[in-house]
């Protein structure tokens, strides 16, 4: 029931997964709501018989605090958390309130040992593959020890995701020198200098696209407006090539001609083609999507979770972090 969009695009994008991947699927919110909109999208069999409603009376708005959830106990949100931690699913994915679901998730489905808060971990394209970037969202407020959990969250990430055996870890600053940025950057520089992780140092924005490292670790509030500003400059840039290739009847005829090279460059920075982010340091699977997500972002998100699902990437992570002592890590094996 969560997104600008909801339910129709969520309910579009679970049945168009469904459709391709052969997916089980419980969606959850207000049943007759949910079951119109199936029936809008699908009146007949396929995809719809493995689709089940789950029944949930009520909503945490975009708008609403995310301690909405605590007192909402049969939100959609808190619903599908319970779904999670009952076992009925393997990972639960949102569009909705990112501070709701990470509420349900701390709450209903629990952190992993040694983790204080999850984090929000996108990945963003780069020259020559991609570079994970946490936290992007989940967190606006992190303290030192927490953002030296989410370097050991990411590299554990990009040895599962990347297949990395010793990920290279930037702190975000804004300078390269280790006595730049504010006091909370400062502090984390220290802290994750004295560990065995492979940290490089602090790295600036360029370096979350230049491949100068591998994990970038940064508190929420910053690494959210990475994520925006990427996204609505991907969309600015495919905009205005559009706009620049239908001007002449040569630039048309030659978009004709590499329309094939400009599909897969759109594919590369599309948010939609990735649909959702990993709720990493929780006991169960957790993917957050964009609010304005489509019915195709939704469906990528959804195939995200069932790969991370398939491969038990979040329970690798989280069986790794119970293993090493998060606030004092004096040498992390590199699984």
């Amino acid at each position: 029931m969560g997104g600008d969009h909801a339910p129709r695009t969520v309910v579009e994008g679970a049945l168009l997964a469904a459709r391709q991947r052969a997916l089980r699927l419980l969606l959850v919110g207000r049943r007759s709501v949910l079951e119109q909109e199936i029936e809008n999208f699908e009146p007949g069999p396929g995809a719809r018989g493995r689709v089940e409603v789950v029944d949930a009376d009520q909503v945490v708005g975009m708008d609403e605090s995310a301690l909405a959830v605590r007192r909402k106990r049969d939100s959609s949100v808190r619903v599908c958390a319970r779904l999670v931690r009952d076992g009925r699913a393997r990972a639960m994915v949102t569009a909705g309130n990112t501070g709701a679901a990470l509420v349900a998730g701390k709450m209903v489905i629990g952190v992993a040992p040694g983790v204080d808060r999850p984090a929000l971990a996108v990945t963003m394209p780069r020259r020559g593959g991609r570079t994970i970037l946490l936290d992007a969202g989940a967190n606006v407020d992190s303290k030192p020890h927490q953002l030296r959990q989410f370097a050991v969250m990411g590299h554990y990430l990009a040895q599962q995701l990347l297949r990395m055996h010793s990920p290279r870890i930037g702190l975000l600053s804004i300078g390269e020198e280790a006595g730049k940025g504010t006091e909370l950057v400062r502090e984390v520089f220290k802290s994750l200098d004295a560990t065995g992780l492979n940290f490089i140092g602090n790295v600036e924005g360029r370096d979350v696209f230049s491949g100068a490292a591998d994990v970038v670790v940064c508190d929420g509030f910053v690494g959210n407006a990475i994520l925006k500003s990427a996204e609505a400059l991907a969309e600015f840039v495919g905009g205005q090539l559009r706009e620049e290739l239908g001007r002449t009847l040569r630039s048309r005829l030659g978009y004709l001609l590499a329309r094939p090279a400009f599909d897969r460059f759109r594919r590369r920075i599309d948010y939609s083609e990735y649909g959702g982010a990993p709720l990493l340091g929780l006991r169960g699977g957790c993917f957050v999507a964009h609010g304005r997500s489509s019915a195709h972002a939704i469906s990528s998100a959804v195939q995200r979770a069932v790969e991370f699902c398939e491969a038990d990437t979040q329970v690798k992570v989280s069986a790794k972090l119970s293993e090493v002592a998060v606030e004092a890590v004096p040498k992390v094996a590199a699984g």
